[in-house]
């Protein structure tokens, strides 16, 4: 069985190495997954150089997100059946994966591809949370959405429009302009042509955004809180680019809210509320709501290039490695 490892902290192209490891076996409680697709993200790029907020354990194999098939159950596993197609939260890059049954998610194959079900776990159980759990989303609301070409981005923008809200994407550049327009998008802003964008974004909005889903930080943090309506909730999601230092006084005189979106967490706090996340994910799916742009998709002998595209910002939508 092939999988790729890092036995050192660094780059992504640089201390990643394709090894072969002998064949795992369920144990009780757990699932052995034939893995047909693996989803990547940016904290994969920071496990891989040790800066995660949680410590890289050595050897590390990157990928929290996998699609498959069943091969094998453990015992005590009924409720997931040999055969069955699906997503999971875990595994990583490794033709074959044990993971814990209660991770295991039936996808509809008729709806999703592989590469396409590998790229939901993670990315639209943390826009699920976060619009819905932590900013009670509304119809007719606005969003802005930093980021928006990336894997959460695009994942925020659909459930955003399944919701009935009006999106407003922040991209850079007219490739990923193009792929939130693909999307849906009507209010698109390239901040490449327009570095100062809050007026824009203002005008857009009717004079400010109700919910703000910031996964960029850094300066784009205060154009963000510059946007906000009276009542908004901007949303914390991430740091590409950098920490930013939240005026408390900003928020007092807007009566905005600035929440917290640590979905991992959350998870630990309470379980079962992934499954209820993902059968609300599939069910849009199945309605063609839900359609994740799987347009950085490499076979698994590039998944090394893979997260370096990703470090290096030249990823457009999810990045997947297929087997």
């Amino acid at each position: 069985m092939r999988i790729w490892r890092s036995h050192e902290l660094g780059e992504p192209l640089e201390v990643l190495r394709l090894e072969e490891d002998d064949e795992p076996t369920p144990g009780p409680g757990q699932v052995l997954v034939d893995t047909a697709a693996v989803g990547l993200t940016f904290p994969d790029v920071l496990s891989c150089r040790g800066e995660y907020q949680v410590p890289t354990r050595l050897p590390y194999t990157p990928g929290g997100e996998i699609a498959g098939v069943v091969a094998a159950v453990g015992e005590g596993v009924d409720h997931v059946a040999v055969g069955t197609a699906v997503a999971v939260l875990g595994g990583g890059l490794r033709e074959k994966n044990v993971v814990g049954a209660g991770s295991c998610f039936a996808y509809p194959i008729g709806a999703l591809s592989p590469a396409q079900a590998a790229a939901i776990p993670v990315n639209y159980g943390t826009a699920w949370f976060g619009l819905h759990d932590r900013a009670n989303l509304q119809a007719g609301e606005t969003v802005l959405i930093t980021g928006a070409a990336g894997g959460t981005g695009t994942a925020c923008i659909q459930l955003a429009l399944a919701a009935g809200a009006i999106p407003i994407a922040v991209v850079g550049g007219e490739e990923k302009a193009a792929l939130v327009r693909s999307l849906g998008v009507e209010h698109v802003v390239d901040h490449r042509e327009t570095p100062a964008w809050v007026d824009t974004v203002r005008e857009m909005s009717g004079g400010g955004v109700d919910v703000a889903w910031d996964a960029v930080g850094g300066e784009a943090f205060h154009q963000v809180r510059r946007c906000m309506a009276w009542n908004g909730r901007l949303l914390i999601v991430g740091f590409v680019g950098g920490i930013a230092q939240a005026p408390t006084n900003h928020a007092l005189l807007k009566n905005y809210a600035i929440v917290g979106v640590h979905w991992g967490a959350s998870l630990m706090r309470d379980p079962e509320s992934v499954s209820r996340q993902m059968d609300s994910v599939f069910a849009l799916a199945l309605d063609g709501a839900v359609a994740p742009p799987v347009e950085s998709v490499r076979p698994f002998e590039e998944a090394a290039a893979a997260i370096q595209a990703i470090a290096d910002r030249q990823v457009t939508g999810k990045a997947v490695v297929t087997i």
